[in-house]
């Protein structure tokens, strides 16, 4: 029978960015895949100089994330540094365009999310580099602060990992839902009224772990899948979104 490691992520204020340079810093309604693997190895105490690490983490593990509560968007400001734009010009990293003489100063635009609230589902490939009983004890125990998506947004409630073994993802959620401590459940009540519909995002390649009582919507790309974290490249990703489709008996 399948293994699912099973957590929750919620905090007062996220970020879920999308790939953005420049002025407008854009974000997503749902957390990226490169972004579980920063998590997982903040939880273990790896570094963002261990590039094979952190490439393991992101390539060792499938995922879905249950959209409980994508939250509000609410948007920040910030000063940055950046060379006056010249045509033919581009950088390709934000090192690259400091190492420029003459910088400017700019106003940049930042979207966050007040109060996101997912679920979020892993099993191990063959490659995993660590057992799912490991990752659980390190996000209970995490060697480095946990956060959502940039530092100023620490997560609101511990990440209540549990490792469960079920059929598939849908009864894998329910089980979760019937072991979570009853503070996280009646906040959650009060965070995700009106909840939302059964919205599932899953690798796409791992679709038949959703179960009978998903239906699937559609296939979409996503450029969340971890290349290098020291150049900052992603590449593309399949994800199925699927909804829940009837209730289980």
């Amino acid at each position: 029978m399948p293994e699912f490691l099973i957590f929750t992520l919620w905090a007062p204020l996220g970020a879920m960015g999308e790939i953005a340079v420049g002025e407008r810093r854009t974000g997503f309604d749902r957390p990226a895949k490169s972004a579980i693997a920063g998590l997982l190895a903040a939880a273990l105490g790896v570094e963002r100089r261990e590039e094979e690490r952190l490439l393991a983490l992101a390539e060792g593990y499938g995922m879905a994330v249950r959209a409980d509560a994508p939250g509000a968007i609410v948007y920040d400001y910030h000063t940055i540094q950046a060379p006056s734009s010249r045509k033919g010009v581009r950088w390709p990293t934000r090192r690259a365009a400091l190492a420029e003489t003459e910088l400017n100063t700019i106003v940049s635009k930042r979207e966050y999310r007040e109060s996101p609230w997912f679920t979020v589902a892993l099993w191990a490939r063959p490659s995993a580099p660590e057992s799912l009983a490991a990752l659980a004890a390190a996000l209970a125990r995490p060697r480095f602060a946990l956060y959502f998506g940039r530092k100023a947004c620490p997560l609101g409630l511990p990440p209540s990992p549990l490792v469960i073994e079920s059929p598939d993802l849908a009864a894998a959620f329910e089980e979760y839902d019937r072991r979570l401590p009853d503070f996280v459940r009646r906040l959650r009540a009060r965070v995700c009224r009106p909840r939302s519909l059964g919205r599932l995002h899953l690798d796409a390649e791992d679709a038949a772990l959703a179960g009978e009582a998903f239906r699937s919507l559609r296939i979409e790309r996503r450029r969340d899948r971890l290349l290098s974290r020291r150049r900052w490249q992603f590449g593309l990703r399949a994800e199925l979104v699927a909804e829940l489709g009837r209730a289980r008996s």
